[in-house]
């Protein structure tokens, strides 16, 4: 049978960055109806390839072609004009403006020269219904959760008349019926002749959703493959140059005993509206998993207990003594850090080079008063280069530009300079590859066995049995449970988190009739 011609094409792709080439001579080509997934290690050339297909950086060698013609995209919208839309990892819409309003931005209907809101409504609607969710157009998009803004951001591209549609770690906030739904209107579109490049970490994902499979690895192509005929560990293998097996793991030291007094506790925390009375301890040297669903509570209770949200009720302590963590720079004082899920808004700041990132943190706490030396912030600096192993080890180079795994490291260069006691990572290995993740969690071990206590939250829960020594597993915004890794398997904790609960049924019966669920 003959193969079908490409509907997108590059032959020589090279992008070079003074000179460094990205990539290198990269062939990569799509087929209408296909789902194609683009996997390499962080610092593949993974995004520099997107941004290639997508206008948002020139080849500076290469040819694109769009079915029989060859083009040359100097913008984004030149790209969009040719049916080639984008849903990046970090959502890119506006939280304060409305759902419909994001969905047609740029392409609003008018009647008689000004916006028909009613029209627009309507549109987004039927966008929203298309994608099999119930969403409320008129809504503010900043009310939603990172989850149902994803889906937003998806149904925006597919809003438009799309041939190519990019998706760059799509599912990265999404549980398990979301990504379902999204894989069938991934189907359903492709079923139209659309083609999808899907980028994700998640292995099973990959092997579940695509039909075919190119490798990058230090920006030049290793190769293009079917699923099928392409065993999971030879993928990694072909990813990384060297079997996973020597990147080496760590092994989980063993659980604090249960005299130990916790370095820190929070005893019925309450913060609303996702967090109902929760208590949870942590011990020196341990690394305790919070486990459960999105809207289980678990980065409302990592916030709470930074010192990022003040509580509505409920009592933290730091070494038995009581303590009021009325902001992140009282946590700090305590030694309590957070990093935040959020990479981008929450964590990198992008224009700044990697020296300022990680010094960031350490200067503020100084004072502009007690301004470091330019000698020893880049001493520092260095010294946390090399500890982490960031690379490119350049303390000059825009923080921005570095690979996920990477900009991580500097995120946790930025707050072990602190010198902290205990230290809340939020998703610390979304959106990093399978190498990166490996030296991440390696390092989470190190930092336990060397006293350092860690809250670890994770939606892959392999990854938070491999990493955790106990697991703290929350549903309806309490900690249901908490026991140790060894005693659970992945199957049994994900039965524990998706339990049904019976809180959130009281829950709804207390609000619709306010005499039940009353306390004297």
């Amino acid at each position: 049978m003959e193969e079908p011609r490409p509907l997108l094409q590059l032959t020589g792709a090279t992008v070079r960055f003074g000179a460094e080439a990205a990539i290198d001579g990269v062939a990569f080509r799509m087929f209408p109806g296909e789902v194609h997934s683009l996997m390499g290690e962080n610092g593949a050339g993974k995004s520099t390839l997107i941004k290639a297909i997508t206008g948002a950086i020139p080849l500076d060698a290469g040819v694109l072609r769009i079915g029989d013609d060859v083009v040359r995209f100097r913008t984004p919208h030149d790209a969009q004009a040719a049916g080639i839309s984008t849903v990046y990892q970090e959502i890119d819409l506006l939280p304060n403006l409305t759902v419909a309003e994001n969905i047609c931005l740029g392409r609003e209907p008018r009647r008689f020269g000004a916006i028909d809101w009613g029209a627009m409504r309507e549109r987004a609607r039927a966008v929203l219904t298309d994608l099999g969710l119930d969403i409320d157009p008129a809504s503010v998009l900043g009310t939603h959760s990172l989850a149902v803004q994803q889906l937003i951001a998806i149904a925006r591209a597919i809003s438009t008349d799309v041939r190519v549609l990019v998706l760059d770690e799509p599912t990265s906030s999404l549980d398990v019926d979301e990504v379902a739904e999204l894989f069938r209107v991934m189907r359903d579109l492709t079923q139209r002749g659309v083609a999808i490049l899907f980028v994700s970490h998640f292995l099973e994902q990959v092997y579940e959703i695509c039909d075919r499979i190119t490798v990058l690895r230090g920006g030049r192509l290793v190769g293009e493959y079917v699923p099928s005929e392409l065993l999971r560990i030879d993928l990694v293998q072909k990813m990384l140059g060297r079997s996973a097996a020597e990147l080496g793991t760590r092994a989980r030291s063993e659980p604090a005993p249960p005299e130990a007094t916790p370095v820190i506790q929070g005893t019925d925390i309450t913060r609303a509206p996702g967090i109902h009375g929760a208590t949870v301890g942590l011990a020196e040297g341990e690394v305790l998993g919070l486990a459960g669903l999105l809207g289980s509570g678990r980065t409302e209770l990592a916030r709470a207990m930074s010192g990022i949200d003040r509580l509505d009720a409920g009592i933290i302590t730091i070494s038995g003594q009581p303590v009021d963590l009325t902001s992140p720079r009282r946590a700090i004082s305590l030694g309590v850090v957070y990093s935040s899920e959020n990479r981008r808004t929450e964590g990198i700041i992008s224009e700044l080079s990697v020296q300022e990132n990680i010094t960031l943190a350490l200067q503020a706490e100084r004072g502009i008063f007690r301004r470091m030396r330019p000698q020893r912030r880049r001493e520092l600096a260095m010294s946390w280069i090399e500890a982490l192993d960031i690379r490119p080890a350049d303390p000059d180079r825009r923080a921005g530009t570095l690979s996920g795994g990477n900009q991580q490291k500097v995120l946790l260069a930025r707050l072990l300079a602190l010198s902290p006691r205990i230290i809340v990572l939020d998703e610390p290995t979304r959106g990093i590859d399978v190498g990166a993740k490996v030296e991440i969690q390696n390092l989470v071990g190190e930092l336990a066995d060397n006293g350092l206590s860690v809250v670890f939250i994770s939606a892959e829960l392999e990854e938070v049995l491999r990493v955790a020594n106990r697991v703290a597993v929350l549903r309806s915004g309490r900690v249901v449970e908490t026991l140790p890794s060894e005693s659970l398997t992945v199957d049994s904790l994900m039965a524990l988190v998706a339990q049904p609960d019976e809180y959130s049924e009281v829950a709804s019966l207390a609000a619709s009739d306010p005499s039940d669920g009353r306390t004297e």
